[in-house]
Order: C-alpha cells, then sequence, then structure tokens
C-alpha cells in the first residue's frame, strides 16, 4: 500500500508529457522546463552557422577571383572546392582536432570548407554575369581595377551570389549538427542526446528549431538581397 502511494505521489510531480511514464513527441512542460537549455543550444548554433558562412565567404572569394582571372586554374579550384564536399565529416572533424582541438574552431573550420562547394561556383558564376559592355564603359571611365570589382562588377553579381548564399546558408545550419561529434553542435547535441535516451519532446524541439532557424535567415538573406538591389525590384514590376 505504501509503495502504491508513493509511485502515486512520484508520478503526481513528474512532467505530464516527458518523464519515465510518459514520452510524448509535443511537450509544451518541456519548452518551460528547459527553456535555458534550449535558448543556448540555439544562440550556440546561430552563432557557429554564421562564423562558417562568413569564413567560407572570406576564402571563396579569392578562389573565385583567381579562378576568373587564371582560366586554366580553374578547374583545379573547382574541383577542390566541390571534393572537400565529399569527404564525410566523420572523418574532416576529427582529422582536424588535432590542429584546432575539441573546440568550435574545428566545427567553423570543417562547416566553412563545406561552404565552398557553393560559394566558389556562385561567386564566379555571379562575377562573369556581368555584361562585358559594363566592364569596358567603366574602364573607359577610369574606374581602378579595385574599384571596377567592388563598385560595379559584385553590386551586379549580387542576385546570383545571394542566390549561392541562401543555399550554403540552409545546409551549414543543417550540417552544423554534426558537431556534436566534439561537444559543439548547438541544437544538435539535443538532437544526440533526444536519440540516444529515446526524449521524444526533446528530439522534436531540437529538430523543429533547425528547420525555423534556417526558414529565418532564409528570409533574412532575401530581404538583404532585396535592399541592397533595389532596380531588380523594379524590374519585375
Amino acid at each position: 500500500m505504501t509503495l502504491l502511494a508513493s509511485s502515486g505521489a512520484l508520478a503526481a510531480v513528474e512532467p505530464s508529457c516527458y518523464s519515465r511514464l510518459v514520452n510524448e513527441w509535443i511537450c509544451g512542460q518541456y519548452l518551460t522546463d528547459r527553456k535555458q537549455e534550449l535558448i543556448d543550444a540555439t544562440v550556440q548554433h546561430l552563432w557557429i552557422t554564421a562564423a562558417a558562412i562568413v569564413l567560407g565567404i572570406l576564402i571563396a572569394f579569392p578562389m573565385a577571383l583567381l579562378a576568373r582571372r587564371v582560366p586554366r586554374l580553374e578547374s583545379g579550384i573547382l574541383g577542390v572546392s566541390t571534393g572537400l564536399y565529399t569527404v564525410p565529416s566523420l572523418a574532416l572533424i576529427p582529422l582536424l582536432v588535432p590542429f584546432t582541438g575539441i573546440t568550435a574552431t574545428t566545427v567553423v573550420i570543417a562547416l566553412a570548407l563545406y561552404a565552398l562547394t557553393i560559394l566558389v561556383r556562385s561567386l564566379l558564376d555571379g562575377l562573369r554575369s556581368v555584361p562585358e559592355e559594363v566592364r569596358e564603359s567603366a574602364t573607359g571611365l577610369g574606374y581602378a581595377p579595385s574599384s571596377l570589382l567592388f563598385r560595379i562588377e559584385l553590386p551586379l553579381a549580387l542576385p546570383v551570389v545571394m542566390a549561392g548564399l541562401r543555399v550554403a546558408t540552409v545546409s551549414t545550419v543543417a550540417l552544423t549538427t554534426v558537431g556534436t561529434l566534439v561537444g559543439h553542435g548547438g541544437l544538435g547535441n539535443l538532437i544526440s542526446d533526444g536519440v540516444t535516451q529515446n526524449f521524444k519532446a526533446e528530439l522534436f524541439a531540437a529538430c523543429v528549431l533547425c528547420v525555423l532557424i534556417a526558414l529565418a535567415l532564409d528570409v533574412l538573406i532575401v530581404g538583404a538581397q532585396r535592399l541592397l538591389t533595389p532596380w531588380t525590384r523594379r524590374g519585375t514590376r
């Protein structure tokens, strides 16, 4: 009788939708009880994703410029950037650990290398989409090579570049979860724990947050593109 009473009292204080007896996918009480944990994982996920994309752009930009200026190197540059994506994350991240340690830096570098597959090609295609007569006119007006690049070519290349950036960003949001291999996977840590512990509420919440992050960043990039390329909006009216 005492054991039954104790079990009843324990069940009364346990969460209603996630406990030893109940394991539901959708659980509002889990979101309340683990709010800070979810916030911390989301912030880490966003930080790693943003850092990887920025690093990827910083690496991809000179690679794209080199491929355009030295055509004989183009196939090699594109081959290297594409080949990196074929390396499994289970192999790439451990290969970086001896150099960068079990840190978030390891994950950022790995994700930046993966992003090169999309970023290098989109930057190269964007620069090549600028009409040759525009370049000739700018040169005739006295634009130096650097001014021509940053004031004429890059703005006109933005629609193509931003399209590639959208794909690279959404892909990186998903790939950030593999950072759980070194304990820096953002929401991937919760996903891994949810799978291991069969914790449905944790797994579902982390997966939904990953999707929401991808959607939010995609919308943000589209909005930035519209602000930076107002002439494309006028052309669609």
